[in-house]
């Protein structure tokens, strides 16, 4: 959704956009969670630390398999497998969707019913809709990929490199060929350009590589952002960021770009027209999270930390806006403004002491609190704001919850470690990217829980 909704949902991508620590962060960053996919032999992001791991979402190389599909290779629906060699469709697939639009009934009365599972060269990290008819996963350094996909027909339409030419993209101290690792998403009001952060770079001049568990000043590399033109397929600029850049949001005047740096314990400040960082606004140890509320203000989390941070883009400043709960992983602003929707993923492997909490949006006062599964990470809200998705990584499933009780309502099982999730307000689906290797397409418009079980 990206309407007024959007450019408070935006942060999931850019909002909705992220790629976390010894501090008890079990958010394993991308580079390598329980197992890298990336060689197989970095540490795990779950590695033992005082408090727990800051996984941010590497994942294991487990043999789980997606509900509904046949060694990995089929689609649960029989409809369209999206991307068999991962390439590029020639056809185009079904027109794009004018944009969001308003369901039938509101989402926290519908319920979930799974009709696809996307699969193909893909190891997605995130997955982000535009709400325009268009869906983006970011398949990190173990394809070094961004794959784009038809939101109606699901099928593929770019497979797009994350190799660019240094030299022509303004790389700085590199030249020849280089490659990212893209993490998350953050789409304009339009749906045509996608901001792309890079977890890590590599090539002529990056070298050492962030990781999960990471301390200030470790880091001297810089990631970058790529400017994506979504019709097209293709990388259009690239803008230098900080450490380890993780989530980004976009201003709601379309202006300035927000960018988490993992490493950097901040956040990037840029202007989107130069492309330039204008400046650094401190945050905390491994920062994560970003969103914006309607109304311009920002809010951020730092997963070595219980803090919900309050951010004035204007001034460069950062305050502590609420505390509700340990390694704070994931905010998201509902579209009117009013309240926040904090993931917090609780001690390392305590799963007990995880829990999703809403807040008022100007006091910071927890107005309700939920419990879903074993490390719940990444977060969407439905385009009316009445329902909020969330994966939950160790118990490979997906929880919806309505907005305004603060209770689950439906729990759907998913592929091994799901890690993104995204609320396509064009058609009213949700997506859901597994480590294993999959995307499932959940129909959120069912009118009850026999209708969904009976589509399945």
């Amino acid at each position: 959704m990206q309407n007024s909704s959007a450019l408070a949902r935006r942060g999931r991508a850019v909002r909705s956009v992220a790629l976390l620590a010894a501090l008890g962060l079990g958010l394993s960053a991308c580079s390598g969670g329980e197992e890298s996919a990336e060689g197989g032999s970095s540490a795990p992001e779950g590695s033992a630390s005082a408090t727990g791991s800051p996984s941010e979402g590497s994942s294991s190389q487990g043999s789980g398999q997606e509900p509904g599909s046949s060694q990995g290779t089929g689609s649960s629906s029989g409809a369209n497998e999206s991307g068999g060699e991962g390439s590029p469709s020639s056809g185009g697939g079904a027109a794009a969707t004018a944009g969001p639009s308003k369901p039938e009934k509101p989402a926290n009365e519908t319920f979930l019913r799974e009709v696809d599972v996307v699969k193909g060269d893909i190891r997605p990290k995130s997955v982000v809709a535009n709400d325009h008819g268009k869906v983006i996963a970011n398949n990190m350094m173990y394809q070094h990929t961004m794959t784009v996909y038809d939101a109606t027909s699901h099928e593929l339409l770019h497979t797009i490199s994350d190799s660019v030419d240094a030299e022509e993209m303004g790389v700085e101290g590199s030249s020849g060929t280089v490659e990212g690792a893209p993490v998350e998403a953050a789409f304009t009001e339009d749906g045509a350009t996608a901001y792309v952060t890079n977890y890590q770079m590599y090539g002529d001049g990056f070298t050492p590589h962030g990781g999960d568990l990471c301390e200030k000043g470790e880091v001297t590399d810089h990631g970058y952002i790529y400017e994506v033109d979504v019709e097209k397929g293709a990388v259009k600029r690239a803008f230098e960021a900080g450490a380890v850049p993780k989530y980004a949001a976009l201003s709601p005047d379309e202006k300035t770009l927000l960018v988490s740096n993992w490493c950097d314990f901040d956040l990037s400040v840029i202007d989107t027209e130069s492309g330039q960082e204008t400046g650094r606004i401190p945050l905390g140890r491994w920062a994560r999270g970003i969103d914006y509320a309607p109304d311009g203000t920002a809010f951020a989390t730092a997963m070595g930390t219980p803090n919900v941070y309050r951010i004035d883009p204007e001034a460069g400043t950062s305050e502590v806006f609420a505390t509700p709960g340990d390694r704070i992983r994931h905010v998201s602003v509902s579209p009117d403004g009013k309240y926040l929707y904090v993931v917090a993923s609780g001690a390392y492997k305590q799963f007990e002491t995880s829990r999703i909490s809403k807040l008022d949006a100007k006091t910071g006062k927890v107005l309700g609190q939920v419990h879903t599964g074993n490390e719940p990470r990444s977060m969407d809200v439905s385009g009316d704001g009445t329902a909020l998705y969330v994966v939950n990584y160790y118990s490979d499933t997906m929880s919806k919850i309505d907005a305004e009780t603060m209770e689950v309502v439906q729990e759907e099982p998913t592929g091994h470690h799901p890690i993104g999730i995204t609320y396509d307000d064009s058609t009213h689906k949700v997506w859901v990217a597994s480590y294993v290797g999959s995307i499932q397409v959940f129909d959120d418009t069912a009118d009850s829980a026999q209708g969904a079980s009976a589509g399945k």
